[in-house]
């Protein structure tokens, strides 16, 4: 069963006052209560979740008085009260002021204590870790059901650190001007607070957001009656019950567990994210469930003020209509922090709003909100005066209600691909663009009214626009080929400054494509080019497919094209730079393997997995890659990884699932049976890739390896050992230390299921996805598809391979 847990910590200096001390024994009556804790002592919570004593934090050298879950006691720590200050041997000691209801650690001449104003009449108070990871004080004599929480004398929920537990409130009590937002650590061995902060900024119409030191790092936006505006995969679930409360007294977000499961969500100042965690209780082992931010568009104005960012469009950013660059050289070069300026000075009183949807609304410091009137009401509102620039509903929940208005520039803004996402903007316009719309739309209307008419133009345009390419491709001119792709043409300068002019320090390597150089643009972000080589078997065809597929889907598990190049002959793309290269580098490498242990091999799985899953099914087309391989497997910073290469990739639309071609293209050892010896390609072929890649980062070999003269198929071998209930002796040495049996022995009987000879036997990425990420029950793998190849030599096929050096292996069933 997978659960999902969450971690935190505490930072508090306040008042001691010894000579009010009382030394008594830990309370008989209930093994949470206690009056002291000495060191090497721990105390219970009611149920066993958690416990509360001395530990250390990875330094067996530095102890810290923390709770953690005590299933699960691997750095998973809630709370921490000496976070800057670790003790060092046993004479520490937190005993409970039995008069003003304060409890106090004692270690040499380090002093911590609580402090609240709930002191008045404090009669035999006790301290109590509560089964939600709370520790608390109370009166004693009050039975537990009876106890509200403002009658606790204080509560560790009232000063988080790194991370959030289930029934946490993040956000503020007004009443006390007690700010509850969550602190990063400086490492996990390290509770000092970091830089990296989280929680609600009051504003007008107060946000979520994370700060780097002063600096805004990333924003979730307000909450707009349903959830927050940056956030809409916040929708209700069986898992987590989501409250947000905003009166004159407090100000606060919470979540609840619907269901008996552990989540940990904790402020990571190394990574500067603020990941989520499933714990699952069969295997012992934290998984990665999501992060944030968790892409470009998520950096607080990626794109400058008066733009919107979307992660799924080419560029990315994009001046909000009436609005147009502020600098157009440095926003052609994809320096967008400059943002955007109005085409027209607004007039005032002769303005007009036009609607833009599915948005994250802009930052809301300089906002006004009424939740008194309605949207007709706030129009006007906003009109009358100069200064307001946009407006919408406060709450969009049933059809909507309140108003909020923003004045001066609109910044962090952010449009999401699927409809309904995000909320609806009124942005202010001069006449001259509401004009404009107006005459878009009566053009729309003549268009309908002459739609035969468009049509034999649309055909001559499709003559003349082959004609242009017959004629580029005779003088090896391209531009104009490509000029109505939806993406950045970068100016050959550019490229060759950011990588130095192609130099070899710059070049981090080279495949069937060409070379693929590092590079640094002016605005600082940093890159990776992919230069078609002269050489190369793949052409221009190949070179605009992967432009326009990879321009029109994105997502975590993918890589981000920035841009491409097209100038005297040369074709190049611009990707995000990938920090760690290709998985290849690692898996099939007796030394780096060790980097990359089974939790992050079992995440990388996992990533793909996800990434697959979006191309064959959630994405606007539906796209089988043909080239799903370890050398295309790119990894991030973090080890996120990225599907890259998109040049032999295949789009259907509707329902179409599959499609057969002349033309073999692909790797061999990956290629399903169906596509290698009949040209049929469909997502069963990319699974049957994907089954291979599975294999390789469990075993640390390449589908075909060499014994001595030997060489070996992957898939046969593990199969066979499989068969014998020996399939762990496949398991790359690299990891051993960290491997998790069972997890280990489902993914390869996942891969099994993925390598089966015939389509319709493999499971889609969607049941991959779900069977990686559950304990369901699996039935028996039958014969994979196995080839076995003459030549010695493994070779990229970018034509039909020959059919008469491979043969399938029939195996019998287990």
């Amino acid at each position: 069963m997978k659960c999902i847990l969450s971690l935190m910590s505490i930072l508090v200096s306040m008042l001691f006052v010894p000579s009010l001390i009382v030394f008594i024994a830990a309370d008989t009556s209930s093994t949470s209560q206690f009056v002291s804790l000495s060191y090497g002592k721990n105390i219970t919570s009611p149920s066993g979740t958690f416990e509360i004593g001395f530990f250390h934090l990875g330094n067996p050298n530095r102890s810290y008085l923390a709770i953690r879950y005590k299933c699960c006691p691997d750095q998973t720590f809630v709370w921490v009260a000496n976070d800057g200050k670790p003790v060092n041997d046993s004479s520490a000691m937190l005993r409970l002021n039995t008069s003003s209801g304060s409890l106090v650690l004692t270690y040499n001449n380090l002093n911590w204590s609580t402090s609240s104003p709930n002191v008045a009449n404090i009669y035999n108070p006790v301290a109590e870790l509560l089964d939600t990871g709370n520790l608390v004080i109370r009166e004693r004599q009050k039975p537990k059901p009876e106890v509200e929480e403002e009658e606790y004398i204080w509560q560790s929920f009232d000063h988080p650190s790194n991370t959030m537990l289930a029934r946490m409130k993040i956000g503020w009590d007004l009443k006390r001007n007690l700010n509850r937002s969550l602190v990063a650590w400086k490492s996990d061995e390290d509770p000092t607070p970091g830089d990296i902060t989280w929680g609600i900024v009051l504003h007008p119409y107060p946000e979520m957001i994370m700060m780097k030191g002063t600096h805004k790092y990333h924003r979730l936006g307000p909450w707009n009656g349903l959830r927050f505006s940056g956030m809409p995969e916040m929708r209700p679930n069986p898992v987590f019950n989501y409250t947000f409360v905003s009166t004159k007294d407090e100000i606060y977000y919470m979540w609840t567990l619907q269901a008996n499961l552990i989540t940990k969500v904790v402020l990571n100042q190394s990574n500067e994210e603020r990941p989520r965690y499933v714990w699952s209780e069969v295997d012992k082992i934290w998984n990665f469930y999501s992060t944030m931010p968790g892409e470009h568009c998520d950096h607080y104005a990626f794109c400058g003020a008066n733009s919107f960012c979307s992660s799924t469009a080419s560029p990315m950013c994009e001046c909000l209509k009436g609005y147009k660059p502020k600098s157009l050289e440095k926003w052609k070069s994809m320096v967008w922090t400059e943002g955007c300026v109005l085409k027209h000075q607004l007039s005032c009183m002769n303005d007009g709003f036009a609607p833009v949807d599915d948005l994250k609304v802009p930052d809301t410091k300089n906002t006004s909100v009424d939740e008194t009137i309605d949207l007709d009401e706030c129009k006007k509102k906003c009109l009358n005066d100069c200064s307001c620039m946009a407006y919408t509903n406060s709450d969009i929940s049933g059809s909507g209600s309140g108003c909020v208005m923003w004045f001066g520039e609109l910044i962090d803004i952010k449009l999401y691909e699927a409809s309904g996402s995000g909320q609806r903007l009124y942005i202010r316009l001069h006449p001259s663009e509401l004009d404009s719309i107006r005459h878009k739309k009566s053009k729309t209307i003549l268009i309908i009214s002459v739609a035969a008419t468009i049509g034999v133009i649309l055909a001559i345009y499709f003559i003349y626009r082959r004609k242009i390419y017959e004629k580029s491709k005779e003088e090896n001119n391209y531009e104009n080929y490509v000029d109505d792709l939806d993406l950045p043409l970068l100016d050959l300068s550019i490229i060759i400054a950011a990588t130095k002019n192609f130099s070899d320090e710059n070049k981090i390597g080279e495949g069937g494509f060409g070379p693929v150089y590092r590079g640094k643009l002016a605005s600082g972000l940093e890159i990776a080019v992919k230069r078609l080589s002269k050489s190369s078997n793949q052409g221009m065809s190949e070179f605009v497919n992967e432009v326009k597929l990879i321009a029109k889907v994105q997502h975590r598990n993918l890589v981000k094209l920035f841009g491409c190049c097209i100038q005297k002959q040369e074709k190049m793309l611009v990707y995000e730079y990938m920090t760690n290269g290709s998985l290849d580098y690692f898996i099939f490498d007796s030394t780096k393997g060790k980097l990359l242990d089974w939790p992050k091999r079992f995440r990388i799985i996992c990533g793909i997995a996800r990434g697959l899953m979006y191309l064959h099914q959630d994405s606007r087309l539906r796209i089988v890659h043909r080239d799903v391989k370890a050398s295309n497997v790119l990894l991030d910073d973090t080890l996120n990884p990225k599907i890259s290469d998109f040049g032999m990739a295949k789009t259907f639309r509707g329902e179409d699932i599959e499609g057969s071609t002349e033309r073999i293209v692909g790797t061999f050892g990956y290629m399903a049976p169906e596509y290698a010896f009949d040209g049929q390609f469909s997502v069963k072929s990319d699974v049957f890739s994907f089954g291979v890649l599975l294999m390789e980062i469990i075993c640390g070999k390449k589908s075909r390896f060499y014994r001595g003269k030997q060489v070996h198929n992957l898939v046969d071998q593990v199969w066979t050992l499989w068969k014998n209930d020996m399939a762990l002796q496949m398991v790359d040495p690299n990891m051993e230390d960290s491997v998790v049996a069972c997890e280990v022995l489902r993914c390869i009987h996942i891969g099994l299921f993925c390598v089966q000879q015939y389509a319709e036997d493999r499971p889609t990425m969607t049941s991959v996805v779900l069977m990686l990420g559950s304990e369901m029950e699996l039935d028996e793998p039958k014969n994979p598809g196995i080839f076995k190849k003459k030549e010695s030599n493994e070779a990229n096929s970018s034509s039909r391979s020959s059919m008469n050096a491979m043969s399938i292996t029939s195996l019998t069933a287990r």
